[in-house]
């Protein structure tokens, strides 16, 4: 007799796991993949986004126009400065808070979905709710004035230079800093807390149980959160999108993000603004590239 042939339980568990994820690859090969190929691609043409022209082949033109250009390069210096100026303090602050908050276990998740909630806010609702708090009338002359003692100063929070800049800075970190202290805390639950206890015993007190156990521990949470702090910190777009909107000079905070915007929407290049947004991807690839490199370590064992 003939035996019947038939898929066995792991090529089962195969196909359907197969069948499941294919629509998120698909999803995501098409809003993510193809954007990104395509951009490479029309990054080597003059293409006009209104015109039904083909493209025309210019090669690397784009690319040098960009290196001669004074307007990228200034978007270059802000992203670099928001950057610098956001990354540092959401790594920092939400790693203090997760510590915090792991110390006061009876009020963890109420912490937790207060600092989070800001992250559940869009980015635009999140900027229209601080131009309230930036305008001179605001909270935030206010506060200044409460705390420096003077009395209808206008600290000039959308008007000066460098408070532009602070401004938006305080945005990115108000929304995101209880996001990545989520993280933070998820990781510091993760470490059996039998360590922290023989710690407590041979005579530890707090700060050197968490600076000689919790935190060499925290290393692949810390890895993690560096990236993606990173990562969102380069794409940064929709606050300095309402700040400029809303009436804020662009100059300080014209982002390589709204740079790539103005030169694609409102100067119609849409190949130029393709050779920038090429040009941001291999910016973040090689930074998390090399924070994978300089923190790669044995995997962390709780032994």
């Amino acid at each position: 007799m003939r035996q019947r042939r038939g898929f066995s339980m792991e090529q089962r568990k195969a196909r359907w796991g197969w069948i499941f994820v294919t629509p998120s690859l698909l999803f995501f090969f098409v809003f993510s993949f193809y954007p990104i190929f395509n951009s490479f691609y029309l990054s080597f043409f003059r293409k006009n986004l209104l015109s039904l022209k083909p493209p025309t082949f210019i090669g690397l033109d784009n690319y040098k126009y960009l290196m001669r250009s004074s307007l990228f390069w200034q978007s270059v210096k802000n992203t670099a400065v928001f950057t610098v100026g956001a990354f540092l303090p959401l790594l920092v602050l939400s790693l203090i808070l997760a510590a915090f908050i792991m110390t006061r276990p009876r009020f963890r998740k109420g912490f937790q979905m207060l600092l989070y909630s800001p992250a559940a806010l869009s980015s635009v609702v999140a900027a229209l709710i601080w131009l309230l708090i930036f305008d001179p009338r605001g909270i935030a002359n206010q506060a200044l004035n409460a705390l420096m003692n003077t009395s209808g100063v206008n600290y000039h929070w959308l008007s000066s230079p460098g408070m532009l800049r602070l401004s938006t800075i305080i945005v990115y970190v108000w929304k995101y800093v209880g996001y990545f202290t989520v993280i933070f805390v998820a990781g510091i639950g993760a470490i059996p807390g039998s360590l922290h206890e023989a710690a407590l015993i041979d005579g530890a007190d707090r700060w050197t149980d968490f600076w000689h156990i919790t935190f060499p521990l925290l290393k692949p949470t810390t890895l993690l959160v560096s990236v993606m702090a990173m990562i969102q910190c380069l794409k940064t777009f929709s606050t300095q999108y309402l700040f400029v909107t809303s009436g804020a000079m662009s100059q300080p905070i014209e982002v390589i993000t709204l740079n790539i915007y103005n030169t694609a929407i409102k100067d119609y290049s849409i190949g130029r603004a393709s050779a920038m947004s090429v040009l941001l991807f291999l910016v973040m690839l090689t930074f998390t590239w090399v924070q994978l490199r300089l923190s790669r370590t044995e995997e962390v064992s709780y032994m």
